[in-house]
């Protein structure tokens, strides 16, 4: 009989990372038992030694190639895709993220699976429960602060972290947020399997808003667990003044926005990439580096217009993101750091 529950860890040169990461998910006290994966990304940094010897209890999934974040975690579920979830089977019922730079508090899993349960049992259709993630670092003035209570939009279709920056304190109270934080949630297998599961595609970034999308467009919601605590070194494991980040926050906000959101959204999307582009290269704002990126991300988002129309045409339903509780709009366009 398998775990109920399996936490899928991707990592990539992360060794210095993991083992809080997966110390905190291995000391969780959980009813029917915690499958532990670690997706590992082609590291070449003594990743293998280090899970072989202090962590040997978990499960191990090697890529020949580095997939990123979307394609480890579409490594570590693929399994669980194709099987139908029916009391009594060998399947776990949810799947937990955990970043590898990040760490849950003691019985912050077990608080994911009861408010999943809790909605089960009320006749909810809850795809995804999201965690409370702090960032690891106190702010300027010593106080700790939000990482993350969820995913939501700004009027320009930027995903952005809910309560980012805000004190611990402060947190807004709504259940139910428009997307999960792929960093610490939990979702349920069906859901995932109903939404065709992560794209790989996306490759890093914007892989937690497009599974949000396509949760929604299937009927199911993702709500705010404020119990269930984690911690974050933001962006340790990929920092944000980088090309790489710069290309894939660019390309895939792009395609994500054409994929599923209303035309308005798509276009006001496509006008804040554009207008970055012009600002940073006309007042040189950013190193060469970046601009080349920006202007690489958008030119690759044009290839794969005819693509994402196919898709857009063949969704369930479409979503308007004012329908989904996830206060798009009350926010400033900011990057987010995985």
């Amino acid at each position: 009989m398998s775990a109920r529950v399996r936490a899928v860890v991707v990592t990539w040169n992360g060794a210095h990372l993991l083992p809080p990461c997966l110390r905190s998910l291995l000391s969780q006290d959980l009813p029917g038992g915690l499958e532990v994966v670690v997706v590992d990304n082609a590291s070449t940094d003594g990743t293998a030694t280090l899970l072989a010897e202090s962590f040997p209890s978990v499960r191990v999934v090697n890529l020949r190639e580095n997939t990123g974040f979307a394609g480890g975690v579409a490594a570590g579920t693929e399994d669980l895709l194709a099987r139908e979830v029916v009391p009594g089977q060998d399947v776990p019922e949810y799947v937990v993220l955990l970043n590898n730079d990040a760490w849950f508090e003691p019985g912050a899993v077990h608080r994911l699976v009861a408010t999943a349960d809790s909605a089960r049992e009320a006749g909810e259709r809850v795809g995804a429960v999201t965690a409370k993630v702090l960032l690891s670092e106190p702010d300027r003035e010593g106080r700790k602060v939000l990482n993350s209570t969820g995913n939501i939009l700004s009027p320009t279709g930027a995903a952005t972290d809910r309560d980012f920056g805000v004190p611990v304190d402060q947190a807004r109270p709504a259940r139910e947020v428009f997307g999960l934080y792929g960093g610490a949630c939990l979702i349920r297998t069906d859901a995932l399997r109903d939404a065709g599961g992560f794209d790989a595609r996306l490759f890093l970034y914007y892989e937690d808003t497009d599974l949000s999308w396509k949760l929604r467009e299937r009927d199911w919601t993702v709500v705010y667990e404020g119990q269930a605590v984690a911690h974050h070194r933001h962006s340790a494991s990929s920092g944000t003044a980088s090309a790489l980040f710069r290309y894939y926050n660019t390309r895939n906000s792009l395609v994500v926005a054409t994929r599923h959101a209303p035309w308005g959204l798509v276009l006001r999307s496509l006008g804040r990439q554009l207008a970055g582009i012009v600002r940073h290269s006309a007042l040189r704002t950013e190193p060469a580096e970046l601009r080349r990126a920006r202007r690489r991300a958008l030119w690759d988002y044009t290839k794969t217009v005819p693509r994402l129309l196919v898709e857009r045409r063949a969704r369930p339903r479409a979503v308007r993101p004012e329908m989904s509780g996830g206060a798009g709009g009350v926010v400033p366009d900011r990057p987010r750091g995985r």
